[in-house]
């Protein structure tokens, strides 16, 4: 065995002996253990210490530093346990009891949007939990098609995809599947997708709360070929852990939202500050760590004729 695969099942080992522990505390006490190890990743290690600040900074001007020390604490505290919850969710939320733990906001709209004939996208964000989001989508009864990139590490790609295909959340990868894409969404398929991932100099620049941003111009183009709505959604933390708000913030449909539909860069820019506004609803779930503002490509000075 060489020593990339050892590493690789070794780090696997790890992850499922702390999700084995997390599984048997209470989700209560997963939160305590979420606090403590915001601390420890915020205060004593610095993770992405200086990416998370400069994103606060730009977004939350008004903020001193010392309140934006405050608000990266919990951001940390909510991905440690957003993890927790993916953990407990499939022994904890049921066909029969996923009402007790799901407050679904507008519930008739959103099935209608789902059991409509016609090809979905649907874009979130790295906000909220988008993992259970979409763990509650196929347990209902509505699969999706989630584009994303495989994790380096084999093991955990294998136990990652495991947990969202238990209920219909299938992941398609996200290199060499055109044709895959395009017969789920001739079927008139669910497809989702991140839409706050930087694309590159190659991309879509928008503003971004108040920033250029690069975006994938996929997502507004697999709409604007085949004519499906894109359905803003979110999943988010109601309160108490294990708990949610989900819904749909959004929707531009190609039959009544003709300014939104009229190109790749509109539609673009019209789902990003749909986004901006999902986040700005709780934003200490949002991902600041993220590496999501960079400078647009240089533009080059026109050959003269």
């Amino acid at each position: 065995m060489s020593k990339k695969p050892l590493t690789d099942w070794l780090v696997y080992l790890a992850v499922r002996t702390f999700v084995s522990l997390v599984q048997a505390m209470r989700i209560e006490s997963c939160q305590q253990l979420a606090r403590m190890l915001a601390y420890v990743a915020c205060d004593v290690v610095r993770l992405r210490k200086q990416v998370v600040d400069e994103n606060l900074r730009h977004v939350f001007q008004s903020l001193t530093p010392e309140q934006r020390h405050q608000f990266a604490r919990r951001m940390w505290e909510h991905l440690i346990l957003m993890i927790c919850e993916i953990a407990h969710a499939p022994r904890r939320i049921h066909r029969t009891n996923w009402t007790e733990y799901i407050d679904m906001v507008d519930r008739r709209e959103f099935v209608r949007r789902l059991i409509d004939s016609r090809a979905k996208i649907i874009v979130s964000a790295h906000f909220g939990n988008f993992e259970v989001a979409g763990f509650a989508c196929g347990l209902l009864g509505f699969p999706t098609f989630t584009v994303a990139r495989p994790l380096d590490n084999a093991y955990l790609n294998r136990y990652m995809h495991r947990f969202r295909a238990a209920n219909g959340q299938f992941i398609i990868p996200k290199d060499g599947s055109a044709s895959q894409i395009q017969a789920i969404l001739a079927s008139g398929g669910a497809l989702t997708l991140l839409g706050d991932q930087h694309a590159g100099t190659k991309g879509c620049w928008i503003d971004f709360f108040g920033r250029p941003a690069s975006c994938h111009k996929a997502i507004a183009l697999f709409s604007l070929t085949t004519g499906a709505p894109l359905l803003v959604a979110y999943a988010k933390r109601n309160g108490r852990p294990l708990h949610y708000e989900a819904g749909l913030f959004a929707v531009a449909d190609p039959a009544d939202c003709e300014e939104a539909m009229s190109g790749v860069r509109p539609l673009t820019q019209w789902y990003s500050q749909m986004l901006e506004q999902l986040i700005m609803s709780a934003p200490d779930q949002y991902w600041w760590l993220h590496r999501r503002w960079k400078e647009p490509p240089l533009r080059r000075p026109r050959q003269a004729a």
